[in-house]
């Protein structure tokens, strides 16, 4: 069985204290829609005022400014709630951040129904899918504060713009300091195998994995063996890493707090069919419908996100294997 820590610092904390953390070192500015408080940005803004610019409630014009700055060849971080930058400012993100591939990075928080108790107008169940679609754009989906603060530095390493998926509450530690200095461990268009297994393969990345690894110690109770994946980088996808898993286990289930339409189970199964590998796959994602408010876990098992439910389908994949 996985014995968890249960964590006190969000994904969204640890990001910015890294970005506070590195003001010292990179001439970076910091972008901003007057919720520094929820993102936590202010953490920056109280050591670097000079490099803090607060525009209000305008998500628009936030990433528009902070696209104008970085055209001039200055690194600009736009930090905010995920549903508002992926939509509200999605033109200025198309048209004035990826087109002119500017090193924009993007704090984006509350991602998937991670906002649970804040309702559907603030769950960014669909970013992943306008944010992969973007041409030039990298996206990062850290799960845990380590891993959060590495997505940070590589965000920041990373030439041209880069979005950074974040939760909205505090959940586990997965990975230690000490993990993510070993380069191989976090890096763009990676992955990490957090279980080994031979029976199926469950990919997941941010609040989900979770889910994915207590999912794998139901099955494990029974006999069956899963391997769970970290998908951290969602695009690029680590498809050499997938393919290994597979030829294992010749068994893939996907589960992602997103729209099950057009996010990483999407785009895996897209993969699988084009290199014509057998494998039996599913993916679980909310099956074409708005979340509820509620409390976070109630919320995740109702839309079927849940440790029973993905160990339930991984089950039956596993069932038809034979």
């Amino acid at each position: 069985m996985t014995t968890l820590k249960k964590t006190e610092i969000p994904t969204r904390k640890a990001f910015s204290m890294r970005m506070a953390e590195r003001g010292a070192e990179s001439e970076f500015a910091v972008f901003e829609s007057d919720i520094g408080y929820s993102t936590y940005s202010y953490l920056f803004g109280d050591k670097f005022p000079e490099r803090y610019f607060n525009f209000g409630i305008a998500e628009a014009s936030t990433m528009a400014a902070a696209a104008g700055m970085a055209s001039t060849g200055r690194t600009t971080i736009v930090s905010g709630y995920g549903v508002f930058l992926t939509m509200r400012a999605v033109e200025m993100v198309r048209s004035f951040v990826c087109y002119p591939n500017l090193n924009v990075k993007i704090l984006s928080s509350h991602g998937g129904i991670t906002a649970a108790i804040d309702g559907v107008t603030h769950q960014a169940t669909e970013d992943i899918a306008f944010m992969t679609t973007l041409p030039n754009m990298k996206v990062l989906c850290p799960c845990d504060p380590a891993s959060a603060k590495k997505a940070f530095d590589l965000a920041l390493a990373t030439p041209g713009p880069v979005f950074v998926r974040l939760m909205r509450d505090p959940l586990f530690d997965l990975y230690s300091e000490d993990d993510l200095k070993i380069p191989a461990k976090f890096r763009m268009g990676g992955s990490n195998v957090i279980k080994e297994g031979t029976d199926i393969t469950i990919a997941s990345y941010g609040d989900i994995l979770f889910q994915a690894i207590e999912a794998a110690d139901i099955l494990a109770k029974e006999g069956l063996t899963a391997e769970v994946l970290d998908l951290y980088s969602l695009k690029p996808l680590d498809f050499d890493g997938i393919t290994a898993s597979l030829k294992k286990t010749a068994a893939l289930l996907v589960a992602e707090n997103h729209q099950a339409r057009n996010g990483a189970g999407t785009a895996i199964g897209d993969y699988l069919a084009r290199l014509g590998m057998p494998a039996i796959f599913d993916h679980l994602g909310l099956d074409d419908t708005f979340a509820e408010s509620g409390d976070y876990q109630g919320v995740v098992d109702t839309y079927g996100l849940g440790a029973k439910n993905i160990a339930e389908t991984a089950r039956r994949l596993i069932l038809r294997k034979s």
